[in-house]
């Protein structure tokens, strides 16, 4: 019976016309685009004086009765901080903003300008204005390899005392070769010249490291005082929470709009909701049990230390190195221990191939071999140049 509901609801994904990775997202955000967050980007600069930032928003303009503000709280070590501070706009107009870094450094005037705007403290470098979405996905790809999945465990593929499922050989590459062709040749990205509104800073360090170099960055968007949205990694509201990956239904959406105005204290109860979409991306190549940080044996507790770190989501960033190649690279270096990437920042810059890292890390607990088949977007952003994001090109989509 359990796995019959599973099936039902996966291949309901089919109807689905998915974005972003955090788009499809609870109905309140679909319904309000500019105080939908898109994704979110935090690295040090090459010269280890900057920290970068750049927060995504859905829709082409930003709305004057919204706050748009990025979070960065600072420790000595991954999973533990003791101080923040915030980052926040509001928009009278596309070409008059005010922002704040705490009470460190205060910005007024036209983001626009591509040099960006200047804090009164000269802490502070500021652009906001429609970019290239440096995200790319290819979503068709994705619902089908679900379909996939689903039609399997309706046809009798069990699922573990892990909620995992067991497909064998066959059906596993049937699905990874779905995820990594669009309708059966070449993969295309869904979002080839999407266009977003971006909010680009370049802070001092010195200004957000008060409690150490380790940082966890996340986005809010707020309308008074009611929380409207949060991001910090993507993937995880579309896909780790609700029914089903980009799942519709009211219960989904309920619950992405629960985790979207959740403050920090009530993180802790999506763990279960987690854990269940963790089983299921582990499932996915055939081999239940090798995804990052899955307990050895079948238990309703494997997935269970994964979907607590994806529970505290907040994007770590260790800016005592200047290196930065690897998405994930400061929770590798915590909590498997893996020597190289202590030396890496982690932390996210638009460059990398953060979509199949993602996969790669949840399905075969590898840092790649798990694709859609894209490893870059159209538009290259960079991740030295300000503002970092491409301009958006003129055939770009106005969604």
């Amino acid at each position: 019976m359990q796995s019959r509901r599973l099936a039902l609801i996966l291949c309901a994904t089919l109807a689905v016309t998915a974005r972003a990775s955090d788009h499809l997202d609870s109905p309140a955000t679909v319904a309000n685009p500019q105080a939908d967050i898109a994704d979110v980007y935090a690295w040090p600069s090459s010269d280890g004086q900057h920290l970068n930032l750049a927060m995504t928003i859905q829709g082409h303009s930003f709305s004057d009765r919204v706050d748009y503000a990025i979070h960065i709280d600072s420790g000595a070590a991954f999973g533990h901080t003791r101080a923040s501070t915030t980052f926040k706009c509001h928009f009278a107009a596309a070409n008059s903003v005010t922002c704040s870094l705490g009470n460190a450094d205060t910005v007024t005037g036209d983001p626009t300008n591509l040099a960006g705007v200047e804090g009164k403290r000269h802490l502070v470098r500021l652009y906001a204005g429609v970019r290239d979405d440096p995200f790319y996905n290819n979503i068709k790809g994705l619902l089908a390899a679900y379909q996939a999945a689903g039609d399997a465990i309706m046809k009798g593929s069990p699922l573990d005392k892990s909620s995992c499922a067991h497909f064998d050989a066959p059906v596993a590459k049937a699905i990874l070769d779905q995820m990594s062709h669009t309708d059966g040749g070449k993969a295309q990205n869904f979002l080839s010249n999407w266009t977003v509104s971006a909010i680009v800073v370049s802070v001092d360090l010195a200004a957000v490291t008060q409690g150490g170099k380790m940082l966890a960055v996340w986005g809010t968007t707020s309308a008074g005082d009611k929380q409207l949205d949060r991001m910090a990694r993507p993937f995880i509201v579309n896909t780790l929470l609700g029914t089903a990956p980009f799942s519709m239904d009211e219960t989904s959406g309920r619950r992405r709009q629960e985790y979207n105005e959740a403050p920090p204290a009530h993180w802790a109860q999506f763990i279960v909701d987690l854990e269940r979409s963790l089983a299921f991306q582990d499932s996915l190549d055939g081999h239940c049990g090798n995804q990052l940080l899955a307990g050895p044996r079948e238990s309703a507790t494997r997935y269970r230390q994964l979907a607590q770190v994806f529970a505290d989501d907040r994007l770590w960033v260790n800016v005592a190195e200047r290196k930065c190649t690897q998405f994930f690279a400061v929770e590798l270096a915590s909590l498997t221990k893996q020597k190289t990437m202590s030396h890496d920042c982690g932390g996210r810059t638009p460059t990398y191939d953060t979509p199949n890292q993602w996969r790669s890390l949840l399905i075969a607990g590898s840092l790649t071999g798990i694709t859609d088949g894209l490893d870059r977007d159209e538009h290259p952003p960079s991740a030295t140049e300000f503002p970092f994001l491409a301009p958006a090109g003129p055939e770009h989509v106005d969604h």
